[in-house]
Formats: structure tokens, sequence, C-alpha cells
């Protein structure tokens, strides 16, 4: 597929650029030292005791975690998550924060995911953006569309492991409670980035909490 004839590429594209003028005026917000992808770190984001709560809340939903395409790969992605619930206000706070922080409207946000990755857990290489030439993208193509940004938060610092790896950039990002990590999808003409591929390693020692929110070219329904 040529870069014109990919869905919601010119939508990418303007949302990929308002985005990034909004955090080039955030002095907390930090970019990743690697031009060919945007990805973007923000430290104590999110404060402990919102953490200690959404961790409850994982833990509360947590369920086997499966793949968008709906394949049976049970050592691709081992660990557990669950949408956590829309009207808890600590989950409605942390949503509007990152709208607020990104500019992108809240409508255009998939429900908030919480991860929970217990010892020897991981998920394997792969991006967020939607493969538009799969079975599935014909069902995401008319809920929303293509995913334009990731918002990851930690929830908590792991003992050893549980890195988030880009591994075609050589990037490793340790979990830190609070720490928002940010990235676009989309390369700068909306097309899908293929440098954001990224994998969550093994947790060594202990156990790591996060929470990922997804944003599409439209409104998610």
């Amino acid at each position: 597929m040529t870069i014109a004839a990919h869905p919601d590429r010119k939508a990418l594209a303007r949302i990929g650029a308002s985005v990034r003028e909004r955090l080039a005026g955030e002095t907390c917000v930090r970019r990743l030292p690697d031009e060919r992808a945007e990805i973007y770190a923000i430290d104590d984001f999110l404060p402990v005791l919102a953490c200690i709560h959404l961790m409850a809340a994982i833990d509360a939903v947590a369920c086997p975690s499966s793949l968008i395409d709906g394949t049976d790969w049970p050592d691709y992605r081992t660990s557990f998550s669950g949408d956590l619930d829309a009207m808890d206000t600590c989950v409605q706070d942390l949503e509007t924060r990152i709208s607020i922080l990104t500019g992108i409207a809240s409508a255009c946000g998939e429900s908030a995911q919480g991860q929970r990755y217990q010892c020897g857990q991981y998920f394997r290489e792969h991006c967020d953006w939607f493969d538009t030439d799969s079975r599935y993208w014909r069902r995401e193509r008319h809920c929303g569309g293509q995913r334009s940004w990731t918002a990851m938060v930690y929830l908590n610092a792991v003992d050893e492991g549980g890195l988030t790896d880009f591994p075609r950039m050589e990037l490793s990002i340790p979990p830190r409670s609070g720490t928002l990590l940010l990235w676009n999808n989309a390369q700068p003409c909306g097309a899908p980035n293929p440098w954001t591929l990224h994998a969550a390693r093994p947790v060594v020692r202990g156990v790591k909490y996060v929470v990922t929110k997804w944003f599409r070219a439209r409104t998610w329904q």
C-alpha cells in the first residue's frame, strides 16, 4: 500500500502536527533521543495515591490478555489486562489530563486499559497501529479508524526487568511510578511508523502495572 493510500493519513498527519506543537511548549515534557519516532516522557505525571488506586482497579478486572486480531498465540502476550471503569473518578481524571496535554479530543480515546505483568510475563514485539491489510481492519475502520497516539502510564517501579523496548531504535525505558510515556504511531506524513515497534520485556522480580490509552484518528465507538 502506498503512503497516499493509507486510510486516515491526512487526519493522522494533522493530529501529529498539532500534538507535536503542543508538547513543544511544555517544559515538563522531554523527547527521547531518536528522530525516527516521536516518543515523549513526563516524570511524576500521576501522583502516588492515584497509582495505588489504579493498581487495585487493575487487580479487580485483570483477565488473560488477548490480541487485537483474535489469534491464539499463548506465548506472545502473557500479561493480564482489562478495561478500567470509565465512571471511576481517578480514571476520568487521568483521561482528562492526557487529553488536555495532547489536545486530542477525549471522544477519540479508547477505553483506558490496565495491564499487570507478574514475574516472567511479557508482550513480544508489536506495533500499536493497525495493519490495514488484515481482516480485523474491516471492524476497526468503523470504530474510529487508525490509532494515532499511545499514552502509557507506569504505576510502579519494578524490582528487575519489565522494560519497554523499542528494539529498532535500541531504546529501553524502565518503569517508574507515575511516569507517562507518549508516542506518535504515525510518521509526520500520516503513514504508520514502523520504528514504533515495541515490546514489554519480561518482569524478572516484582510485578509491573501500567495503564494504556490509545487514541484514534476519528471518534472511537
